[in-house]
């Protein structure tokens, strides 16, 4: 049958079921059609906190977000064109986010008697059956029964059929979306190429669901978004943590130091490691150790034998590495700490995100222990964002943390690919004899930069002792001295310090140079902060947008740039933490807008603010 085409700019679709019907795969097929099709997108996948909750549960609704636009976007949006809710509890837990007069695909054997009773629904009460919806606009599909039916002559059970719900899901919204399904199955074949039964079920529901579209005579409308207006060249779509480990292997690409990462599996930051473990052709080696803390040490002892040492955790790792973060700054060896935020304190919220760790990470080790921390703000970022940190630990002599979370970790977006000469080259020089003026190896003995030398132990003539006690300035040796720890504490700061003259001066991202309101961002608040200050300026308001990737030491010229603004606003996932750093280093106003519920901050929450601040 025929079906009119409609053109649209901008979609976004939320994919809501139990953590057992695939709602992440489904979601993450959809965003590589997606992506290949050169459309930009932004996508947002929402965990259920525990491993198994109990099935049919709001505790265990697992959701994926995607925004799908012919413009650039830069936030996975506030609220859903499209929500495909496969049972009451994926239903009840969204609607809040869904617009009105917005799509409601439901699938209806996720509204049973027990589905309703365990998604807390009063007794006889059905959404979809009274006029609660109103509304919106329902669409009523038994996806359980179709699937069932497309399936009827493969020999396998009720429950493993049941498993292919989210394809014949998927293969529908192709159709509605007016899609090629060739990329997923092909993704099938490969992912199911050895179990040709499942390989089977999930291309025929696939087919199965996209047949439905096509025949069925309830929807006479189909939809299309165009390509994207973006800058010339190769893209792919790439998750934030993927985007991370690329950066690492291009960092001991580019500097020809073996990368070498010690972890301990933690939400939301295992990924890395499963990807890094990918690519031993490149000469990498991942260690998944007993504990954080052993974790951290054998990136440490990796880097001590002239590897790049890099290590993986979230909030709770980090409070347990703490000790060791601080010996490494008293080796005064390259290492990186990669810390993929989560809600906290203590175990918190393992799956939902926060920016809640800057404090600890400028702080929480005793002693003065100052770190250079860098941070990304979307998901591609974190490839260019760790390469830097990779190189000012390396050439710095310094261990370094970098920031992510789990929102910028789990989301994807297009990635232009960089080319390998577009990549700031990693200098250092092992040493490898003495110098003119040395009788014996002076292992602090610093450059202009207060750079002390790396030499690889075993190197002939260059021995030396190391260690967490005080050391001596220039000797190394263990010392107690009161003068000579007052001045190493002063030299291992100014050294971190000083990583200021070799980073780019802070630029604003959009509006004026100087006027009335500055939002300063870092993070993942950028996409939210980017949104809502295009659209004031538009409106001809004066608001302009600074986002931080280097936190510490902060670019040489910040405080001039603050001065510029009356106001300045500080927007983040925590309560308050940047914006604490910021007024007791420049002595500024700076007025906060905190959010701590797990989720990030919508443009127009960010709008609403801006306005706010702006009337003063």
């Amino acid at each position: 049958m025929a079906h009119k085409e409609e053109v649209l700019q901008d979609v976004v679709i939320k994919f809501a079921g139990d953590s057992g019907d695939g709602m992440q795969l489904t979601g993450s097929q959809f965003t590589n059609n997606t992506a290949l099709l050169g459309i930009d997108l932004a996508t947002f996948p929402d965990f259920p906190a525990e491993i198994r909750a109990p099935q049919g549960t709001l505790p265990g609704v697992s959701g994926y977000q995607l925004r799908f636009s012919s413009d650039r976007v830069f936030t996975p949006g506030d609220e859903c064109d499209v929500l495909v809710a496969m049972n009451a509890a994926a239903l009840k837990a969204n609607l809040k986010s869904l617009k009105k007069g917005g799509k409601i695909i439901a699938n209806t054997d996720g509204f049973d008697a027990k589905n309703l009773r365990l998604a807390n629904y009063p007794e006889g009460v059905n959404p979809l059956e009274d006029d609660s919806l109103g509304n919106y606009q329902l669409t009523r599909m038994d996806v359980t029964k179709m699937t069932r039916e497309a399936l009827k002559e493969i020999a396998m059970g009720t429950k493993e059929k049941d498993r292919a719900k989210n394809m014949f899901v998927l293969g529908f919204l192709y159709w509605m979306y007016n899609r090629d399904m060739e990329n997923t199955v092909s993704f099938i074949r490969e992912k199911f190429g050895k179990k040709p039964e499942l390989m089977e079920s999930n291309i025929k529901a696939l087919q199965a669901g996209y047949n439905y579209g096509d025949t069925t005579e309830t929807f006479s409308t189909r939809f299309r978004v165009e390509k994207a207006k973006m800058e010339p060249g190769v893209y792919r779509s790439i998750m934030g943590n993927q985007a991370l480990a690329y950066g690492l292997i291009a960092a001991s690409d580019r500097s020809g130091l073996p990368l070498f990462l010690g972890s301990y599996p933690i939400t939301p930051a295992s990924d890395i490691l499963h990807e890094l473990s990918r690519h031993k052709s490149f000469g990498i080696r991942t260690f998944q150790a007993e504990d954080e803390i052993a974790a951290i040490a054998s990136a440490i002892g990796a880097s001590y034998g002239g590897s790049l040492g890099v290590t993986t955790t979230s909030g709770p790792g980090m409070a347990l590495k703490s000790e060791a973060m601080g010996l490494a700054v008293m080796l005064e060896i390259p290492l990186l700490i990669c810390n993929i935020q989560r809600g906290g304190p203590s175990t918190g919220l393992p799956t939902k995100t926060e920016q809640s760790d800057l404090l600890q990470s400028y702080y929480g080790r005793n002693g003065e222990c100052p770190m250079p921390i860098v941070a990304a703000s979307t998901p591609s970022d974190c490839f260019s964002a760790v390469y830097e940190a990779a190189r000012i630990s390396v050439e710095h002599m310094t261990p370094v943390i970098f920031l992510s979370d789990g929102y910028i970790a789990n989301g994807a977006e297009p990635w232009k690919f960089p080319k390998a000469e577009e990549l700031q080259p990693i200098k250092y020089d092992f040493k490898t004899q003495l110098g003119h003026n040395e009788d014996k190896f002076q292992p602090y003995l610093r450059d202009e930069r207060l750079v002390r030398p790396w030499a690889i132990p075993g190197t002939a003539g260059l021995e030396h002792r190391i260690g967490g006690l005080e050391k001596q300035n220039i000797t190394g040796n263990i010392s107690y001295d009161p003068e000579n720890h007052q001045l190493m504490v002063k030299i291992r700061q100014e050294k971190v310090d000083k990583i200021a003259d070799h980073i780019p001066l802070q630029k604003l991202d959009s509006g004026p140079e100087k006027g009335e309101v500055l939002v300063l961002g870092w993070g993942s608040t950028y996409g939210a902060i980017k949104s809502a200050v295009a659209e004031l300026q538009k409106e001809g308001l004066a608001v302009s947008h600074a986002h931080l990737r280097y936190l510490r030491p902060f670019p040489k010229n910040l405080g001039v740039l603050l001065a510029s603004f009356k106001r300045i606003l500080i927007p983040e996932i925590n309560n308050g933490q940047l914006v604490k750093i910021i007024r007791d280093q420049f002595l500024v106003d700076a007025k906060a807008y905190n959010k701590i519920m797990g989720v990030p901050i919508t443009k127009t929450e960010m709008v609403e603010k801006i306005r706010e601040v702006m009337a003063g």
